[in-house]
């Protein structure tokens, strides 16, 4: 799938907004599918093949945070959340839950796009650095990441589900395993976009991670945060190689 023909699922309740999008991502040679509500967006992923939900998070019925953790722990696609700009707690539990990225009512069209191509890099591509290790699978603690499946395996192994934001931050650190990385850093190796002033998004993904992977996030013994430099990948990294 290259981005040029990635099939995009846009979920929201006002026909106009469905249809523009539409109709703009059509024009720079994406497929559309629209949805107006959760109940049509889990049709349409039932019988589709979907690269990349756009999903508003106000709607009748199911809303779509709802939708997105379903998504989320569904493992089916990348999700970009559509928020009015006085939704900042909707947006922040999107973004804890699992979102990929957020962009605010109203939005400009080309700011989507933009967003929508790196998700779609981010879920598609490896780390633009040569990484240290060449490997398919990477273990750490009695876990194991399948880069190549996408899965992650705990150590009763039990596969634990990583949207593509959290998989992408996960293999950041662990090709990179004792190293300081600053969040410009890890965002740049995980979604190849530079750092606004008040974008929180690699601290809301390594909250995310932290859940999964740490025996009490509160006090985290893998993922250390370092005042003033960023966050380092304390354990020990082994390849897999049966």
């Amino acid at each position: 799938m290259s981005q040029s023909t990635a099939h995009i699922l846009i979920v929201d309740d006002h026909r106009d907004i469905r249809e523009s999008l539409a109709r703009y991502l059509t024009k720079n040679n994406m497929r559309t599918t629209v949805a107006e509500s959760a109940a049509a967006a889990r049709k349409a992923l039932r019988n589709s093949s979907i690269d990349l939900v756009v999903l508003d998070i106000m709607m009748p019925g199911e809303d779509g945070l709802s939708l997105c953790r379903h998504l989320v722990e569904t493992n089916q696609a990348p999700v970009i959340l559509l928020t009015a700009m006085a939704e900042d707690t909707d947006r922040v539990v999107g973004l804890e839950i699992g979102a990929d990225d957020y962009v605010t009512k109203p939005f400009n069209p080309r700011e989507l796009l933009a967003r929508i191509r790196a998700v779609l890099r981010r879920a598609t591509s490896v780390p633009r650095e040569r990484d240290p290790i060449d490997t398919e699978k990477l273990a750490f603690n009695g876990w194991v990441l399948d880069t190549a499946r996408r899965e992650l395996i705990d150590p009763e192994d039990v596969s634990v589900p990583l949207s593509s934001g959290e998989f992408q931050l996960l293999l950041a650190f662990l090709k990179r395993p004792r190293v300081v990385l600053s969040r410009e850093q890890l965002l740049d190796l995980t979604s190849g976009r530079s750092l606004g002033v008040f974008d929180r998004s690699i601290d809301n993904q390594v909250s995310r991670l932290r859940r999964k992977i740490e025996i009490d996030p509160k006090n985290p013994e893998l993922i250390k945060t370092v005042w003033g430099g960023g966050y380092t990948f304390t354990g020990e990294v082994k390849e897999v190689t049966a």
